[in-house]
């Protein structure tokens, strides 16, 4: 799953694993864990690169993996060999969300690096605009999450992924 912060890729992604069956990986997780500090405290330290370079060694971690779903951090589009490995490993889900909403989901942007500060909310519009041709070319399917509550976008999810294309 892809989409922009506060699209609800991670709450949404654990009802959909749960409901496939299948285990639920949170990409921001997994790098967190990895590399045994927050994402924060990565961009501090190390800066925005370093973190979208552990962002694409934990993509590349999972190419092997059997069928599970995947949340990915809203930013690991930008990568060319990322929306290559993604494409690669399966159906494509983009969560679908505008910058007002994902702002009034998140709350408190002070753990959000690209959103922190008075700033936010244009950061939010901007960052948004820069990416989403990326995740609508990217996409196999896209569920417009605006709107609905966290199991309706799951509902919403699992009917796309479901839906076949009729010959």
């Amino acid at each position: 799953m892809i989409g922009f912060m506060g699209a609800g890729k991670s709450s949404v992604g654990r009802l959909l694993a749960a409901d496939l069956g299948v285990p639920f990986i949170d990409l921001d997780e997994s790098i967190t864990t990895q590399a045994g500090r927050s994402i924060p405290e990565i961009f501090e330290s190390e800066g925005e690169e370093a973190f979208r370079q552990l962002e694409t060694e934990a993509l590349l971690s999972l190419q092997d993996s059997t069928h599970s779903v995947v949340a990915c951090g809203g930013g690991v589009v930008l990568a060319a060999a990322n929306r290559g490995t993604l494409k690669r490993m399966g159906t494509v889900l983009y969560l679908k969300v505008d910058a007002a909403e994902a702002l009034a989901r998140i709350g408190d942007t002070s753990t959000r690096p690209l959103l922190s500060g008075p700033a936010g909310a244009m950061a939010a519009t901007s960052l948004l605009a820069a990416r989403e041709c990326l995740y609508e070319a990217l996409a196999d399917k896209v569920v417009d999450t605006r709107g609905l509550s966290i199991p309706e976008v799951a509902q919403s999810a699992l009917k796309a992924i479901s839906d076949r294309p009729t010959p």
